[in-house]
């Protein structure tokens, strides 16, 4: 409550509303906190919760992690445990720099309980977030990163983009994300057509397993991201394919194009480009989960990501087949408060159904 009536207010009049601004200045203040250890220290003895579990061969220390998109380039892994994470997604990286699409780019629609981007994949490249990595080091939980085509990448060469991002961040990535579903790279969302997402899967998991077998570690876990906008057909043509290529899960799902959901006051955003998430889109990705649980009889773990705000939420997700869950809009809007609630959930849940 405090955050809802206290911080987002001022930071969004500091800002005149800016959201990517306000999104910016939070950023900033978790990369300096996290080089404060003795305060890192005390806010993860107060919200981190443990709730382990191992899904895709590695070990989470609960089932809550942040979503990509809000730490593009790892800045802030430090903070992200001690605010109550049990692992963090970073990313969406590409092989080259890039400034992404042009500003304003990000909306907060409140009363939706939503956010609107555009972003466009603006990120420092693949090769910088792998730097700032052998220099930091990797945060002491599991890190995710997402990598995706470069804007600059014709998609009939975006084979060649997503194996040299891989290169890149495979020594320092617990399981990598291939992000082909955002909706603000043009053509990127072709990639999870049957024919091209089998060659780029094909390329990617043989990239993995050359990778690991020079470093003498497993190959590095592949999870496909997909988008809520596909038709049930389509998504399990995507899941054949990642069957076939031993993905080893998949994320459910990224934003969505349509604009069901909104609320009356937030009925101008209706016809702003980009990729809506929160609450609107919270029933469509427990479909979609719910979906690729049965259609593969839970062979394929699923990431699931969309709308969870509420401990409610969370749970319908997992009940839903789900076997890790993704924060982003509730986080961005609510704060570190709703962590903590829904790890708190989820460890009761745990112990119930021991």
């Amino acid at each position: 409550m405090f955050f809802d009536r206290i911080v987002r207010p001022t930071l969004y009049r500091l800002h005149r509303d800016d959201a990517e601004a306000v999104h910016e200045r939070t950023v900033r203040l978790l990369e300096r906190a996290g080089r404060a250890p003795a305060l890192t220290t005390a806010v993860r003895r107060r919200l981190r919760i443990d709730d382990p579990c191992t899904v895709f061969g590695v070990r989470f220390p609960n089932r809550l992690g942040l979503a990509a998109g809000m730490d593009k380039d790892g800045r802030a892994l430090a903070a992200w445990s001690a605010l109550g994470f049990g692992f963090v997604e970073v990313g969406t990286v590409t092989r080259h720099a890039q400034p992404g699409n042009p500003r304003p780019r990000l909306f907060a629609l409140r009363d939706s309980d939503a956010v609107l981007n555009r972003m466009g994949f603006n990120n420092a490249g693949a090769h910088a977030l792998a730097r700032r990595l052998a220099d930091t080091g990797t945060p002491d939980l599991p890190l995710g990163i997402s990598i995706g085509k470069s804007k600059i990448t014709p998609v009939e060469d975006a084979i060649a983009d997503y194996r040299e991002s891989l290169t890149a961040v495979h020594p320092y990535a617990d399981y990598v994300a291939v992000n082909v579903s955002s909706p603000n790279t043009p053509g990127l969302r072709t990639l999870q057509d049957r024919g091209a997402l089998t060659e780029l899967l094909t390329e990617l998991t043989g990239t993995a397993r050359a990778l690991a077998a020079h470093s003498a570690r497993h190959p590095v876990p592949l999870l496909v991201k997909m988008a809520p906008d596909l038709s049930f057909e389509a998504i399990g043509e995507l899941l054949g394919v990642c069957l076939d290529h031993g993905v080893a899960g998949v994320i459910a799902t990224n934003t969505t194009l349509t604009r069901d959901g909104l609320a009356p006051a937030d009925a101008r955003y209706a016809d702003e480009p980009g990729g809506l998430s929160g609450r609107p889109l919270a029933e469509r990705s427990r479909e979609v989960v719910r979906f690729v649980h049965q259609q593969t009889a839970g062979a394929l773990p699923v990431i699931g990501v969309g709308g969870i705000g509420h401990p409610d939420d969370a749970l319908r997700m997992l009940d839903a087949g789900a076997s890790l869950l993704q924060l982003y809009t509730a986080f961005a809007l609510h704060g570190p408060g709703v962590v903590r609630r829904v790890n708190a959930r989820l460890a009761r849940y745990s112990a119930a159904t021991r």
